[in-house]
């Protein structure tokens, strides 16, 4: 349920408003549009017109979808998510590049310059690998954080890592500005709500076999538990084509424009796999409308220790960021 608030509403009778519905035994989210979300305590027996009595309500409108908090009909306007000074979301290019494994320090070191030179404002880069062999390499783990986070300090980027469990949260928290929530745990529901309690922005990536609403559903708990700063990644996922790791479905991102107020990037390194697909993929996820992009690269791309075949150079990431960034300032000419 949603409550339309009357736009002479004061924000004292607002949080009167949500006291006397909180006193009911409903859950309330408020939004900055004069909207009130009822996401707990809804029951078959509840009469949604019987709300339009109560002192400060316009109207009261059934939703439309499972997903409340994510969605369009809650909040219309498009959530820019800010670090530092830094925008995600709102019409700005965000890029993101770096390694799919932090290997070592030279090697984290050398991608941030890079990242830094061309454009960039993120590096990446796992500490913590969930592979799926069992011998692969692991990733450095804590001392991978650190390391990330000294060559983001030096060179004056964001950081972004992926979380794998609960218990590294803390640990993440203290070390990375962005958390990522890989394809493997978007459905890790404890995850994403103890990742809920947090501030800090949740790259949250679309599963290999999950719907939008699936994604969206996901996004939700995070943003149920009261973190507002989600990033959704589309990354690629399961079908029947097998040349090439994923399928890019870049539908998704025109699909969710409309379904959702949250930030879309796109990961062109794991939707196709190939290194030779990453810059055509990247230019046209910019076309379709995201917000930002992330890219796997590398010093020695055929020597990385994951995603080798998927990984870019250090030049030809800079040569890919000079295309980004005159793609995205024709696309806003035409906007405009």
């Amino acid at each position: 349920m949603l409550i339309e608030l009357n736009s002479g509403t004061t924000l004292q009778e607002g949080k009167i408003l949500v006291g006397r519905l909180q006193k009911m035994g409903f859950r309330v989210e408020h939004s900055s549009q004069g909207k009130l979300a009822i996401v707990g305590g809804i029951t078959d027996q509840v009469q949604f017109k019987e709300f339009e009595h109560l002192p400060g309500v316009q109207k009261v409108h059934a939703l439309k979808t499972r997903f409340i908090l994510a969605s369009r009909q809650y909040k219309n306007k498009d959530t820019v998510i800010r670090i530092k000074d830094v925008e995600i979301g709102g019409g700005s290019l965000f890029i993101a590049g770096g390694p799919c494994s932090i290997e070592s320090e030279e090697q984290i070191q050398a991608c941030a310059k890079a990242v830094k030179e061309s454009g960039a404002q993120a590096l990446r880069g796992g500490a913590f690998k969930p592979r799926t062999s069992p011998y692969e390499f692991q990733g450095m783990k804590e001392e991978g954080l650190k390391l990330i986070q000294k060559a983001g300090n030096e060179h004056d980027l964001l950081t972004i890592s992926e979380v794998m469990e609960i218990s590294q949260i803390p640990l993440f928290d203290n070390y990375i500005d962005i958390l990522q929530v890989g394809a493997r745990n978007m459905q890790n529901f404890n995850l994403l709500k103890e990742l809920g309690k947090l501030k800090k922005p949740i790259l949250l990536k679309r599963g290999f076999s999950a719907t939008y609403q699936d994604l969206l559903m996901a996004a939700e708990y995070i943003l149920s538990e009261g973190n507002p700063n989600v990033i959704l990644c589309e990354r690629g996922i399961r079908t029947f084509e097998v040349h090439t790791r994923n399928t890019l479905d870049l539908n998704a991102v025109p699909v969710l424009k409309e379904m959702t107020h949250l930030p879309i990037m796109v990961d062109p390194s794991h939707g196709t796999g190939i290194r030779s697909l990453v810059a055509p993929m990247a230019r046209a996820s910019l076309v379709a409308g995201a917000d930002g992009i992330i890219i796997e690269m590398h010093p020695s791309p055929d020597q990385a220790v994951s995603d080798a075949q998927q990984t870019i150079s250090l030049e030809s990431f800079a040569k890919l960021m000079d295309e980004l960034k005159i793609l995205h300032k024709t696309i806003k000419q035409f906007a405009a």
